[in-house]
This record gives structure tokens, sequence and C-alpha cells, in this order.
């Protein structure tokens, strides 16, 4: 057979069909079907309908897919975990289900009836479903309450303080949702975007509730009492509750957090100001070099809002507070981290390389290169390990949700430094 002869023989041709086409003319003649039955027995279509969308919803639901009227996915309701985003100290957690205290760390939930206790100088940061955080300050407990969503996505958060102090900031939740803090037989309800601050005294029988910020409401049995900003309920158990105006501190204009002073002799001379307030008669500053204040290298008062100060390398956490001229204070004002750096001259240079962040839920790893035995910080937390061709690695500790200003800062031994500054953002 000639190679035209077998050119012209038996030709094979084929069309490409692929499982899409497939599945689009099966819902085609489907929806042909379902519109015919519709015009001929529209009652009888609408129940089958109505019992094909249920069948589907049981199906995905089993496959933890949960729709809601609208048929959009939904955040599963019921009980949530707290989680940990700071720990300083000793920090101990007996679970609802333990009668023994385990060491709290970052990776150990919080559930409904765990109990948190913080030591003498310890503290802990804890954030709930609604995104209300509260810091559990030194020789404390509390017991969670409740933390759940239900299937609106309202959050119900509740803690009871049993002794000592907490912080709180309310997040911004939906309506219809509660965070409440319960102390010697009293609840208080805060708005959101509130902050406050609880104290208990069970030996002292000495009960506070301040809302700093935002608005609340204290109820005990038939009483209420709602608070605005810098308004305080006090009471014992044998006496009802009373109200009164608190002075409120100023806001910390300078150092600011997280910023470093480089000093060329072995101290700094730091300026420490803040906004002035009315009726006020004096300042009190305080710098301690952690941030429970257990102890302080600065403690001091001026009638004027500035003070200047010679501090040795190191970090440092600073407040202030206002006093009255009776002589009361106010409640604390935010605390402030900086850093202070020793410096050579300025001829005297650093490498210093810092790559992209990279984010582990609160936790920011950082990857960079200076020169070899290098000394490197990073918000005056030195870095364990620098390899020999100079090259780092250091994960931070947990950052609290928001903008966060990282300081890395590079020194050698003669004195030369290099600082770069990144800011990163906590969802």
């Amino acid at each position: 057979m000639s190679k035209q002869g077998y050119n012209q023989g038996l030709q094979i041709k084929w069309t490409t069909i692929t499982y899409r086409s497939v599945l689009l003319l099966i819902l085609a003649v489907v929806a042909i079907i379902a519109a015919a039955s519709y015009i001929v027995l529209p009652t009888q279509s609408k129940q089958v309908a109505a019992k094909t969308g249920e069948f589907l919803g049981e199906m995905l639901a089993k496959v933890g897919v949960v729709l809601d009227k609208a048929g959009k996915n939904d955040t599963p309701s019921g009980p949530q975990q707290a989680h940990f985003t700071a720990l300083d100290g000793t920090v101990r957690v007996k679970k609802v289900n333990s009668n023994s205290w385990v060491t709290a760390d970052y990776n150990l939930p919080l559930e409904k009836g765990d109990v948190v206790q913080t030591g003498s100088e310890g503290m802990a940061k804890v954030v709930f479903a609604d995104q209300t955080s509260y810091t559990v300050k030194q020789d404390s407990l509390i017991v969670v309450e409740d933390n759940s969503v239900n299937a609106n996505q309202q959050t119900q958060v509740s803690v009871q303080v049993t002794t000592g102090t907490v912080d709180l900031n309310t997040s911004t939740y939906s309506s219809g949702s509660s965070s409440q803090v319960k102390v010697a037989g009293a609840t208080a309800s805060f708005a959101p975007e509130s902050s406050a601050q609880v104290r208990n005294d069970p030996k002292g029988d000495q009960h506070e509730i301040l809302v700093k910020k935002g608005a609340g409401e204290v109820v005990r049995g038939s009483e209420t009492v709602k608070l605005s900003n810098f308004e305080k309920v006090s009471f014992t158990d044998q006496t009802p509750l009373a109200k009164s105006k608190e002075l409120g501190p100023p806001t910390l204009i300078g150092p600011s957090n997280m910023t470093p002073i480089f000093t060329t002799t072995k101290q700094a001379t730091v300026q420490f100001t803040w906004t002035p307030m009315d009726n006020v008669s004096m300042y009190r500053l305080r710098v301690s070099r952690n941030p429970y204040f257990s102890s302080t290298v600065l403690d001091e008062t001026t009638k004027t809002p500035a003070l200047l100060a010679q501090l040795p390398e190191g970090a440092y956490y600073w407040l202030v507070q206002s006093m009255d001229s009776a002589g009361r204070e106010s409640v604390e004002s935010e605390k402030n981290r900086f850093t202070v750096i020793p410096k050579g001259v300025e001829s005297v240079s650093i490498p210093l390389e810092v790559g992209s962040f990279v984010q582990h839920g609160h936790l920011i790893e950082i990857r960079g290169k200076t020169e070899g035995n290098a000394r490197v910080m990073v918000n005056g937390q030195e870095v364990p390990l620098i390899q020999s061709d100079g090259s780092f690695q250091f994960m931070t500790p947990p950052l609290p949700t928001g903008e966060n200003v990282l300081t890395i800062t590079a020194q050698n031994s003669k004195g030369g430094v290099n600082t770069i500054q990144k800011k990163v953002v906590i969802q």
C-alpha cells in the first residue's frame, strides 16, 4: 500500500467530554424537569424542594459545614476557649476537671470553670472570645464563669475576681453580647470599648470597681449603679454601693513606648513628659525594671508634668499618677517601655540587615544579619545566639493585639551601634 493510500484509509475522530460538561448537562436536564413539574404540580414540587434542602443541610452538617437561613457559613456556637497572650513571673492554672495546679503557658487554653492564679511577682493577660482582655495582676485569683457564643453570634463573657486586681478592656462586640465581672456578690457589666479596674480584698472586706473609659453598670441585689469615665463603686459586705468620682491619670508623652535611648556615657539623661491635668497639685513618677512594678529604680513627685533622670543601660517601664491636694492618687497611667543603649563614636559603624518578619499568631519571628561576635537586642531583649557569620534568629514574646513597634539594635565591641525599627500589626 502506498503512503497516499494509507493516508486515505481508516480515520478516527473524537470529541473530548469533561466531567464538568457532563455535570452541567445533568443540571440543565434537572432544571428543565423541575420547571415542568412546578408548572404542573406546584404544591408537590415545593414539598420535594424543602425535603431536598433539609437532606442537603443534614449531610453538610455531618461534614462540619453549618448553614444559616440565608445559606451562608456560620461560626460554631457554644463554649469557647480563652488564651494567654502575655505571661510574666509565676502564673498557675487549675483546670475545671482537675484538683492540681499546672504552670500557665501560651498553649494552655482556658475554659469555663478554670482558675488562674498569679504569684507575688506574676502577671498574666488573657483574651476571650469577644476579644475582651483581662490583665491579672500579682497576688490575684480569677475564675472563668462563662465564655460562649450563641447561634446569633452574641458573646457571653464572665469572670469572677476572687481576690486581687484585674484590669480589663472590652472590644467592639455585637448587640446582645455581654462582658461581666463578678466580685463579692456584685456583678459589673461593661459597654463595648470600655476599660476598667476591679479590686477585691476579701480579708480587708474592701471591694472596688472603677471605669477608666466607656461605661459600666454594677448590680448587687436591688442596688444598681451606673458608671462612666473615672467613676468608681466601693462597698463592703455590710455597706451599700457607694459611687465616687476619681482623679484621672495623665497621658504619657515621652519616652514613647518601645523607644531606644542611646548614650555615649555610662548613664543617659532621660526626660519624662506627660500631659498636664486639671485640679491636680502633684504628679508621681515611677520607673521600674519590670512591668508589675514590684520594685522601682525611681519614685518621685513633681509639680510640673516633666522630670529629668539619669539611668544606666537597660530596659525600663514607667508610669505616672495624678495627686490632689489631699494626697489622693489616681489610678496608674498606661505603662511605656524604653531601653537605654550605649552608643560608640559616630565614626564606628556596624552592619545590620533584617529580613521580612514571619508571624506565628501573636509571635513574630525575626531573621537578620550583622557582623560576627556582635550583640543584638530586640525591644531590649538580647538575642541569645549570633552565628559566626553574624546571622541571627529571634522569636518575640507574644505581642498584644494592635500596632506594635519592634526595635532591633546591633552593637559591637568598638561601640558601633545600628538600629532598625519596624511596625507590625497583630490582628
